[in-house]
């Protein structure tokens, strides 16, 4: 079943936090809210609050939904495996856990195909949640222009009854010489390409194997 991918809007809300220095000045720093659009219906609203970032002023935040005509269990055998991420990010050649063992906390370093403006990634893995099915990831260190970039995975039943619905959100810093919308059109071109590439896989597997629907 051929899938289609909606780039999904956030909304905001400015807030504006206050920093004392050592000399006692205030200094009033903006920050912004991004939150998924409320029209975006899903039956469990609970793991949403996942995709909510406080992004700075010179940082850059975007969604991406991709429907998978997959269940869960299939979709979620795929994102969860923390040390196996090039199975569907196909931008990505090869993986090596440096430390840890799967669990939150555990280091990775990725390595990216030739032709991109980067060359390796140094990952923690923040969040891993087998129950509601929400998987997180932070940048500490490498060679690419994605600094301070932190994703947000999570899966859902689709409204439709059969299926999945895949959110994945991410913040990140404005590279020098970059607008924020170039930096958006960059960042959700590799996830659009990622999460397509999940989709084509979670469904063989699921057309291979007996996944139940969950």
């Amino acid at each position: 079943m051929t899938t289609s991918l909606h780039h999904h809007r956030t909304t905001t809300t400015t807030t504006t936090t206050t920093t004392t220095t050592s000399n006692h000045h205030r200094q009033q720093q903006p920050q912004t809210i991004y939150r998924l659009s409320p029209s975006l219906s899903l039956p469990d609203d609970a793991v949403l609050h996942y995709h909510s970032h406080a992004v700075g002023p010179n940082q850059s935040c975007s969604a991406v939904v991709q429907p998978i005509a997959a269940p869960i269990s299939a979709v979620w055998s795929v994102v969860r495996r923390f040390d196996n991420p090039q199975a569907y990010k196909h931008f990505l050649k090869s993986c090596h856990v440096i430390v840890g063992d799967g669990d939150v906390g555990t280091l990775r370093e990725v390595h990216v195909v030739s032709g991109l403006p980067a060359a390796s990634s140094t990952e923690r893995l923040e969040i891993l949640d087998d129950e509601r099915h929400v998987i997180s990831f932070s940048v500490i260190g490498g060679d690419h222009r994605l600094n301070n970039y932190r994703s947000v995975t999570t899966l859902h039943q689709s409204p439709t009854g059969f299926g999945t619905v895949v959110v994945e959100s991410y913040v990140v810093d404005i590279p020098p010489g970059n607008t924020k919308d170039e930096t958006c059109v960059f960042v959700d071109t590799i996830v659009r390409c990622n999460l397509q590439s999940l989709a084509q896989i979670a469904e063989n597997l699921a057309k291979k194997s007996n996944y139940k629907s969950s």
